[in-house]
Order: structure tokens, then sequence, then C-alpha cells
């Protein structure tokens, strides 16, 4: 999905957040479904990822996961549907092992697209109703 140089990419881990900057010590970690932020000649570009694994050796970042979606391709209303499936099928398939863990996976990734949606739009005002005492 991207190749290039960068000037930073920050992403999600078991841990937490990592950001990796030109020259950052060898490592390999696995990430978990969330945003990943490409910093490049002062622009980001944000990408939805699901499970997956990177690798940092210094020079070079190579980041594998199962889905990735960059930001302006993804749309609220389609995730939000795709969310409300993926917590319905959670909910069938409770005392189904494998099939509750697909299902988890799938809401996963649907939050992590709703999440990219949502930063991507930046921060919305409250427009205050009458009445509101606002």
């Amino acid at each position: 999905m991207f190749e290039g140089e960068v000037s930073s990419v920050s992403l999600p881990t078991p841990m937490g957040e990592i950001t990796i900057l030109p020259h950052h010590i060898p490592l390999v970690s696995i990430v978990v479904p969330g945003t990943v932020t490409i910093r490049e000649k002062g622009k980001e570009q944000l990408l939805a990822v699901s499970r997956g694994v990177i690798e940092v050796d210094g020079k070079t970042i190579r980041l594998l996961v199962d889905t990735a979606d960059r930001a302006e391709e993804l749309e609220e209303q389609a995730i939000l549907k795709a969310k409300a499936a993926a917590e319905k099928l959670q909910k069938e398939k409770r005392d189904d092992r494998e099939g509750f863990a697909e299902a988890t996976a799938l809401l996963e990734r649907e939050l992590a697209r709703l999440q990219v949606v949502r930063r991507r739009r930046g921060p919305r005002r409250s427009i205050p109703t009458p009445g509101s005492g606002e």
C-alpha cells in the first residue's frame, strides 16, 4: 500500500502505540487493529489496519497485516453497518470458539476503520439545540 521514504510511522502494538523514526533500533513486534500514521514531508497518511507484524532493521520498515485501508477510501455509514453485522455475528457465535474468534476479528477491523474515519474527519463541533441551555 505504501513504499517510500518517511519521517516517521506510528502504529498500534499490544503494549501501546509506538513511533518508528529514522535509524530506529531493530525491532519485531505484533501489530494490533488500529491506526497507522505515516508522516512524510509534512503530510500525514492514515491507514486502518488489522492484526499483523512489523519488522524494523534500522533502515527499512516492513509492515505485514491482514487488511489495510486508506482513510480516504472509507465511508462511515458502510463501516457502521459492517460493525453492527459483526456485533450480531459475535452474539450468535458465543458458544462456538472459532466462530466467536472470527467475529471478534471482524469487529476489531471495523472498529479500527471507524477510528481512522473519525480521526481523518477531525473533531465535530456540537451545535446547540434550542432549549439546551448552550
